[in-house]
């Protein structure tokens, strides 16, 4: 349960990115950063809202005196929280017209250098904020908010909080990117080091020893962290050094260190009453237990969540990059305008992650290159493309050929490519502007216009004919005449035919041989038979 609360205060909390305080400091449940960056309002309202704050409010005398602790050492000039938003005063109002940021217009302390006597109440329509500055208290002064100043200051509210270390020397580290060394009241994620090197983390209002979870600055241990079969965060160090006893984090050289033994590729640490072999973050152990091996990260959908983003394993890592189509701007991936470096020939619209290139009218995408068009002209005959400067040289479509009528404009004809014998090898159908090549059954089309004898056992068991623009040919489907069905019903039609025509010449030679007088082949009997003779019977009339 520790840990998962742990992990929750670290995607909550997260690392300070962005520009770095300078110094800050907590008092109640608040804590109030100051960063000299060069900035101005709006872009200082950016930086404080990285961690759910806002600028600065003055509006008690506490506040103002907590600026001589964040400005004393200071003489810049630095943004506050108050601004006048459309540039109206109202000098009835108790701010004149000026608002905070977090919305509100009341306010226990005043402390304007010079309160707006203007009698134009919208004297300019630019916003105006207040800054204030150390040489003359802090007082409030109006500027043009796009103006720049040396720096700004923060506030942030919280509700759970641990208590100050009483009697003691700790310096605490807060979330919010700054260190103290005395508060009474500290935020969630703060982390107190102590003089003997022990560390400690606040989470719902107690302080965690370390070693806590791994993912949080590696557990609080000098060198790294780790979990032990336990599922349970433990230190360990470098070759040669042990981790320290008292405090579990730190590292102290060994003596005899029992690591050495176990030949570890990364490190190890004790477990009970021995020790095993641990991999740094990014590596998992190999099944000799000894080595390690990449773990891919990129394995688990919830890396790069985003849906401008993809994951980028690494060694022991992952980078979360642009898809393409995008680009990284102020830790956002936004999406390129491919459009504005007119990367099409006609037209260009822009896509999330991309672009699509259009064609003019009487023209068609390039199949070759789909940011090139191509002249189209799709019927029988169209006008031509001339030169304005030379009506004689004139273009058509591929497909077609020039034809000149008299004093009209040139036209292109298409052409009829079937009427050579040169483009396909057996059949031909002509289209506008194209053709298309197919075979006889029993032959394939081969190289777009070639027709090959199939081979028995061939698995190409359909014809095929070839659309072809020009002399670019690509294969398509010629499908049978008769269906499998139809030429099985021809079959059995043929075969009972056949045997009904047996049956009937069976029956009449049947017929024929009772009906007729049978012939006598007489042979002399004595005599060696040498041929055969027709003897008839004479009948007397």
């Amino acid at each position: 349960m520790r840990d998962v609360l742990l992990l929750l205060l670290w995607v909550l909390s997260g690392t300070v990115w962005g520009t770095q305080p300078t110094g800050g400091y907590c008092i109640g449940n608040i804590c109030f950063a100051l960063f000299e960056t060069l900035t101005d309002f709006k872009g200082a309202q950016d930086v404080c809202e990285q961690h759910s704050g806002h600028l600065m409010t003055v509006r008690s005398s506490v506040d103002h005196d907590s600026l001589s602790l964040l400005l004393g050492n200071t003489s810049g000039q630095h943004w506050i929280g108050l601004h006048l938003p459309n540039g109206c005063h109202d000098l009835s109002a108790e701010l004149k017209g000026y608002q905070w940021v977090t919305k509100d217009t009341t306010s226990n302390f005043l402390n304007w250098a010079e309160v707006p006597t203007s009698t134009d109440s919208c004297s300019s329509s630019a916003p105006r904020c207040i800054f204030i500055s150390n040489h003359d208290k802090f007082q409030w002064h109006e500027d043009l908010c796009k103006n720049r100043k040396d720096g700004f200051l923060c506030q942030y509210t919280f509700q759970d909080m641990c208590s100050g270390f009483k009697n003691t020397k700790v310096i605490y580290t807060t979330p919010y990117g700054f260190t103290v060394d005395d508060a009474t009241s500290l935020p969630t994620g703060s982390i107190a080091e102590h003089p003997d090197e022990l560390r400690q983390v606040c989470v719902a209002k107690q302080w965690v020893k370390a070693p806590w979870s791994c993912e949080i600055e590696q557990g609080g241990c000098e060198y790294k962290c780790t979990t032990n079969p336990d599922n349970l965060p433990v230190c360990y160090c470098a070759p040669g050094h042990i981790v320290n006893p008292q405090n579990d984090r730190t590292c102290e050289p060994a003596i005899d260190d029992p690591c050495l033994q176990l030949n570890c590729e990364h490190g190890c640490y004790k477990y009970l009453d021995s020790f095993l072999c641990t991999c740094n973050e990014g590596f998992v152990l190999a099944d000799d237990m000894k080595s390690c091996t990449d773990f891919n990260e990129c394995s688990d959908e919830r890396q790069c969540p985003a849906d401008e983003e993809k994951c980028v394993n690494t060694p022991g890592g992952f980078d979360c990059v642009c898809e393409d189509g995008y680009r990284l701007i102020k830790g956002t991936c936004v999406d390129i305008n491919e459009c504005v470096s007119a990367p099409c020939e006609h037209e260009c619209t822009n896509k999330p992650g991309g672009y699509e290139c259009w064609c003019y009218e009487g023209y068609k995408v390039d199949p070759s290159s789909s940011d090139k068009c191509k002249r189209y002209c799709g019927k029988e005959e169209c006008q031509a493309e001339c030169d304005p400067n030379n009506k004689f040289q004139c273009f058509c479509p591929d497909g077609y050929m020039l034809e000149e009528r008299g004093n009209q404009p040139w036209v292109c004809i298409d052409m009829d490519e079937c009427e050579s014998y040169t483009y396909c090898d057996q059949h031909c159908e002509n289209s506008f502007g194209s053709y298309e090549c197919f075979c006889d059954r029993g032959y394939r089309l081969v190289d777009g216009y070639k027709c090959e004898k199939r081979i028995d056992g061939d698995t190409d068991v359909e014809d095929f004919t070839d659309v072809m623009e020009v002399i670019t040919v690509a294969p398509t489907h010629q499908p049978s005449a008769v269906s499998v069905g139809g030429l099985v019903a021809i079959i059995i039609c043929t075969v009972f035919f056949i045997l009904l025509a047996v049956f009937l010449i069976h029956h009449i030679m049947c017929a024929k041989g009772k009906t007729e007088t049978p012939v006598v082949l007489k042979v002399a009997e004595g005599t060696e038979t040498h041929s055969l003779q027709q003897v008839t019977t004479d009948t007397a009339s």
